[in-house]
């Protein structure tokens, strides 16, 4: 299987190199960074992996909706309008699109829905995340993708991230943090009365990211258009 890259350059574009090298199944087809001409590479490559940034991401998808090239999308930050125009590339091409391709944070996402769905409001859900210093997005795309995993069970709730005045009942909310070199952690708290559960993840080894896109290119292949998720792949 041909895989290309976009954003090649980048840090997990080279990680995405390293393991595709160690692999027999997988074949490095060729990247394209900031300036080049996608187009060849699209229409060469097998499946393409993209983690770039919100603007070049839906440039891309709509190249894959065009050349009908399965796309991976590991890109965070993107605006609800953007991920319409993924929904709507989505039906000319299978495109597989996560805020993060870790196989525990996606165990994780799941295990909080089930947990939201079966705790009343009166519980609070607080969803608490650190990442290194050259995070752009903030809150993390994974943070987000949590607690839209938390209004899926419980059937609602506001995001809050800018905590002030006394907290809603139902209010998801979020707390930031950015130093160093962290990879990511991701902790989401339920509080009750007398009691707290909490469920979280940490990441220490960025190219298990890169690990979860290969493994989600693998699954993609042949599969039809539609817009799939990590979620998919796992069969959670």
């Amino acid at each position: 299987m041909n895989i290309g890259i976009t954003g090649y350059k980048g840090r997990m574009g080279q990680s995405l190199i390293h393991l595709i090298e160690d692999t027999s199944d997988l074949n490095f087809a060729g990247g394209i960074d900031m300036g080049d001409d996608p187009l060849p590479l699209f229409e060469k490559a097998d499946a393409i992996i993209d983690f770039t940034r919100p603007e070049a991401t839906i440039n891309h998808a709509k190249l894959a909706a065009q050349t009908k090239t399965p796309l991976i999308i590991g890109t965070t930050g993107l605006t609800d309008e953007q991920e319409k125009e993924l929904a709507s590339c989505a039906k000319n091409t299978a495109i597989l699109y996560a805020a993060n391709m870790s196989v525990g944070v996606n165990l994780l996402m799941a295990l909080v829905e089930q947990t939201a769905a079966r705790l009343s409001k009166e519980w609070d859900i607080e969803i608490f995340e650190t990442h290194h210093h050259h995070k752009i997005d903030s809150p993390s795309g994974t943070a987000l993708a949590l607690g839209k995993s938390a209004q899926a069970g419980r059937k609602g709730g506001d995001f809050v991230t800018d905590r002030e005045g006394k907290r809603n009942e139902g209010d998801i909310g979020y707390a930031v943090q950015r130093g160093g070199d962290v990879v990511g952690e991701h902790m989401v708290t339920f509080f009750g009365a007398g009691e707290r559960l909490e469920l979280g993840h940490k990441a220490t080894d960025r190219s298990l990211f890169a690990k979860g896109a290969l493994h989600g290119a693998r699954w993609i292949n042949k599969k039809p258009a539609g817009l799939y998720s990590m979620r998919d792949v796992l069969d959670l």
